[in-house]
């Protein structure tokens, strides 16, 4: 159910439960976490992160991948779709809303990069013309650059849990 994508240096594929010790490190780890709700997580958080990103796939067609490096099959992060039905202003519902969390051993190497660029060409195939959009915490300037350098653009102020970020948008590319 989940497409496998691969670049020159990554593998983009669904999650399984044999994911859950990887995960419940990186998500546990409060430098990874600092600017996706500010805490790192617990072991049945990151259960729950998994069967989320399992469950958006059959839910609404598309969701996130594990990032795991080709040529030793580490786990470096996720990157994915979802529209969670934020309370947000202003209002991103109905529109795929792009994320990605990478651990700390992948930061600073171009993996984001070239896992988010693969993730918006499956986006562009498969999305129907849907733009998509990314929100990102002011602070967090390694994510804004990535959003910046594979298309993302038209920053604007955005409130989430009474939080400021910046809402990014992506106009869809057909191909």
């Amino acid at each position: 159910m989940v497409p496998a994508i691969e670049t020159a240096r990554l593998r983009l594929r669904g999650f399984t439960a044999a994911d859950l010790p990887q995960f419940e490190a990186m998500l546990g780890d409060p430098q990874v976490m600092r600017h996706i709700g500010g805490r790192a997580l617990s072991r049945e958080e990151s259960w729950r992160r998994i069967a989320c990103n399992h469950g958006l796939w059959a839910l609404v067609g598309y969701g996130y991948w594990v990032v795991e490096r080709k040529d030793d099959g580490v786990i470096l992060g996720q990157i994915g779709f979802a529209d969670f039905k934020r309370a947000m202003t202003p209002s991103i519902e109905g529109l795929p809303e792009m994320g990605w969390v990478l651990g700390a051993h992948a930061h600073g190497q171009g993996f984001a990069t070239e896992a988010v660029r693969a993730g918006l060409d499956w986006a562009d195939a498969n999305l129907s013309g849907q733009d998509v959009v990314a929100i990102i915490a002011p602070d967090n300037e390694p994510s804004i650059r990535v959003a910046e350098k594979v298309g993302f653009g038209d920053p604007c102020p955005a409130e989430y849990h009474g939080e400021p970020i910046i809402l990014f948008r992506r106009p869809s590319r057909q191909v």
